[in-house]
Formats: C-alpha cells, structure tokens, sequence
C-alpha cells in the first residue's frame, strides 16, 4: 500500500533516483508489526523494575550478602553487554525475526528458572543466563524498526513508541510487581514474562516481516569469544575493585579484558566482513549518542537500583505504594519519548540530548537532599523531571544511531547502542552501588547488640530490617534507624556523583553533537565510509 503523502513529499523525487531504492516504499502492516515488536521492549522495563521491587522479599528469603545482591542486581547487565553486539549482529545474518522468536521463547523459560530459583547462586545463574537471552531482544526490535520504517519522521514517531514503552515498562513494573508481592511470592514478579512472551511470539511469527542483511558473511566466531571475554573481563575488574579493593585477581581479569577489546577491534578492522563495522564510531554522530547513552545510564543507574529499598526499607512503604511513588518518572519519559522526535526537528539534536542531561543531571542533584521524611509530592516531581529529560535524551540518540548506519547494518548499530546502555547500567550499580554500600557498612551498632547480629545488619539493609525482628524492641529500633540513616548518606552521595556524571554527559553531547540534524525525508543510505562525500544518505544530516 502506498503512501500518497510521502509520494507527494520533496524529497520523494531524489528516493525515485534509482531502482535501488524500490524497497523504500512504505511497507504494509508495519504499524501493527510494531505494536507487537514493542511487547518485547515492555517486558525488558518490567523485568528491569520488578527486580528492584523485589530484593527486599528475595533478601529475606535467599539470604544473599550483600555481594551476592550486587551480583543479582547487575549479572543479566554484564552477560548481555557482553553479547549484545555478537547477537545484533547474528540477527542481521540469520534474520532479525527469527532470533528475536527464539530469544523470547527462552527469556520466558528462563524466567521460570528465576522464579523458582532456591539460593542465591541459582538466582545470579539464572539472571546470567536471562543475559543471554535479553541480547537478542533489544537490538531486534530497533533494527526491525529501521527496516520497517524507511521515512525518517515515520522512524522517529516509531522510536519514540519504542521509547515509550520502554518507560511504560518502567511504569507497569513497580506497580504490577507490588501488587503481585502483596498477594503471592517474590517469584511471581518472574512469570508476569510469560503471557507476554507467549503474545509476542504467536503474534508476532505472523505479523513481523523477516530481515537481514542480504550479503552478511561469515558469523565470526573468534569475534564473539573476543567481545565476550573483554567485556566481562574489564566490567569484573570495576566492579570487584570498587567493592573489595585491590585483589590478586583484579589486575589479570581487567588486562585480559583490555587485550581482549584491543585484539576484538583489531580484528574486525582485517575482516572483510567484521561482526562490527568500526568505521561506523568515525561518524562524529553516532560516537557521540552512544557516549551520552552510556554516561547517562552510568549516571542514574545507582540511584535507581537502591531507589525501591530506599521507598521499602527507609520510608516503610508497601510494594504498591513504592510503584505508584516511581510512577511519574515513566509517565515523563513516555510523554517526552513521544514529543522527541517533533521537538528535535524544531529546534536541535544537540540542544534536545544536551538539554534532557542536565535536566536529569541537575533532577538527580536535587535527589542529594533525600531523607526517610521526604514527601511524596518532592519525591513524584524529581522523579517525572528526571523522566522528562532521559525520554528527550534516549529517544534522540536511538534515532541517530539508527540514522546514521545503513539498514543491512541496523542490528550491529543497535547493539552498540544497546550495550552502551547495558554497560553503564553494570558499571553505575557496581560504582555507584559499591559507593552506597561502602557507606552504609561503615554505621555504629547500639551497644549490646551480638556480633552476629550486627555482622547480619551491616551486610545490607534488608539484613538489618529482618535482624531487628529478632531483637529487643528499643535496641532494634535504635539499630533500624542507624541503618537506614547510614544507607541514606550514601544513596545521597551516589545521587550528587551521578549529577556530576550527568552534567559532563551534557557538556559531551553539547559539543559532539553540534551540526547533528534528524532528516525529514527520506534519503539514499548512508555511505558504509564516513569519510565519503558528504555522508550522503544519512538519515542524520550535518550542518557546514
């Protein structure tokens, strides 16, 4: 079916310049592909959110120290940072529906495997394994969309849809999630996936078109083991460093790692048809989202993770009332996400991306004042500032990303921007999280309180929650608050390092971004040089 208003567009004569380009026509159904691409992106924000909901209730139950915790909160982002760009750029040689079918049926086998899990190994191994399966989810669904949607301002409405329901995610997630922990098992939060996967991939097998890139090579397996071993490596040496200190093991894991990113790009610059192109970080665009996307998640990923204990076991809320409270932060994503493309075109890429990062930079300074008696309306409104401007940044960097590369490529691209976001996630929650763990230890017991129990306490604050059950009423009390004034202090100073984060990520958009524009036609493809003339095609366009 065609669209008689893009016929009748501009920039339709130069799209008719070549029979290449017949396939840029509008494909049919491609709104309602959509609408099914998007379940997937909706159970990822669930999943991300539910977690956090639940380590309270999972604390309680498995009794993971407070390094097994970390590890549950941040093992699915080290595995799928790790696999993220070998899965893009799989689904671009065997097809981007096919994997993204297959990488659904199994996150929702193994979220059974989450739910039942019985300690806190099983729970760390099946997160690490949900790893595997959620990379090849993201990057599908983005790449699917570039092939879906050829016009740039249809691909920008369709991101920003995308983006929306990543933060509706968000958004369901705390609020289903507590209702589930106020009537069934910490589990439950797990098998909310499965109806949702079961939809997608039913519906889906019948309504997403196939894709790939029609002359892909060979899937290079050394590439991959090189990927996964220098990702893992590097991100286990911070994240081991920042909450134990230097260690004989430290120093080997993060060489190993370095070698293993150094001979990983190395190798895809000799292959004549690499897993990534690196020619593709040349374009100053493309570098430039993906370094605001990792900052920015670096930046806000741990206050978020210690945002649901702070609402449980600071502020004593329930579940439900802690999702409702963590509600305005994806209704200002959702609402921006949708804007972002419109706004972006009116005014700037660089002033929309820079502009949403000090927002969430100076939202997140705000946070530093934090206390258990803070209300609800502060809480509500720095939470949708901070949903305001991570919607306008996301969602602008995705389009880039995506713009800047040609469709054959899209998986690859997508997973770059994937694992930036990915990576920043592992890397805040073991930076930041090691900051706000180191802090809290570091509180005085009331006198006469057993060793045990103070060990028990200091471990984490769902350890001190539960310790204090098991004392006298006035002592329990005096160590309850000490613990959570402690864990106060430090979820106020991982906020103020995540502003200074954030506020740098601006200043780095403000400048790499500069002459950076999101096309309102569609163009030829990208040339696969960035140095050729004068990177014709790009769904981004520069200014002189």
């Amino acid at each position: 079916m065609s669209d008689p208003i893009a016929a009748g567009r501009p920039g339709a004569a130069s799209g008719r310049a070549g029979a290449a380009h017949l396939d840029e026509q509008p494909r049919p159904g491609r709104w309602l592909a959509l609408s099914v691409l998007v379940l997937a992106v909706l159970l990822v924000g669930v999943d991300a959110t539910v977690l956090g909901l639940a380590t309270p209730f999972l604390s309680e139950d498995l009794r993971p120290s407070g390094t097994q915790l970390l590890w549950i909160g941040d093992v699915y982002s080290f595995v799928i940072a790790g696999l993220l760009v070998s899965m893009g750029s799989l689904g671009d040689r065997v097809g981007r529906k096919k994997l993204l079918l297959i990488g659904s049926v199994a996150f929702g086998a193994l979220s059974v495997f989450a739910a039942y899990a019985t300690s806190p190994s099983m729970m760390i191994v099946a997160r690490a394994l949900q790893g595997v399966a959620g990379a090849t989810l993201m990057p599908s669904t983005l790449a699917l969309i570039r092939n879906l949607f050829h016009d740039p301002k249809e691909r920008s409405l369709a991101i920003g849809i995308w983006g929306a329901m990543a933060a509706a995610g968000t958004a369901v997630g705390p609020v289903l999630g507590g209702f589930l922990l106020g009537h069934f098992w910490w589990g439950s939060v797990f098998l909310i996936n499965l109806p949702v996967m079961a939809l997608l991939v039913v519906v889906g097998a019948k309504v997403i078109p196939e894709s790939r890139n029609p002359a892909p090579g060979p899937w290079d397996v050394p590439s991959v083991l090189l990927s996964l071993v220098g990702m893992v490596g590097v991100v286990y040496a911070v994240k081991e460093a920042a909450v134990h200190g230097l260690r004989w093991d430290i120093g080997p894991a993060a060489v190993i790692g370095l070698l293993a990113l150094l001979l990983f790009v190395r190798r895809q610059l000799t292959l004549d048809a690499p897993l990534l192109n690196m020619k593709l970080f040349q374009h100053r665009g493309f570098s430039g989202a993906v370094l605001a996307d990792l900052l920015t998640i670096l930046g806000m990923s741990g206050l978020v993770f210690f945002l649901s204990q702070f609402l449980q076991m600071v502020q004593m809320r329930s579940p439900l009332n802690a999702g409702l409270v963590e509600l305005p932060a994806a209704i200002g994503a959702v609402g921006a996400g949708l804007a972002a493309g419109w706004v972006a075109r009116r005014l700037s890429v660089r002033l929309v991306v820079a502009g949403g990062l000090a927002v969430v930079g100076l939202s997140l300074a705000g946070c530093m004042a934090l206390h258990a008696d803070t209300g609800t309306f502060a809480l509500c409104t720095l939470l949708f500032v901070v949903g305001i401007g991570a919607g306008f940044a996301f969602t602008v960097t995705a389009d880039v990303i995506l713009s800047s590369v040609p469709k054959e490529e899209a998986g690859a691209a997508s997973a770059v921007s994937e694992t930036a976001y990915e990576l920043g996630a592992a890397l805040g929650i073991a930076l930041l999280g090691s900051i706000v763990t180191s802090i809290y230890q570091g509180f005085a017991t009331p006198a006469g309180v057993p060793e045990p129990a103070a060990d028990a306490a200091r471990s984490s604050l769902g350890g001190a929650v539960e310790t204090v059950g098991h004392l006298p009423a006035d002592q329990g009390a005096t160590l309850l608050k000490a613990a959570q004034d402690s864990f106060v202090s430090g979820v106020d100073t991982a906020a103020g390092i995540g502003a200074v984060v954030l506020l740098g990520a601006a200043v780095a958009a403000w400048f790499l971004l500069r002459g950076q524009s999101l096309a309102d036609s569609a163009e030829p493809e990208p040339a696969a040089d960035p140095e050729a003339a004068p990177m014709a095609g790009s769904g981004t366009t520069r200014h002189p």
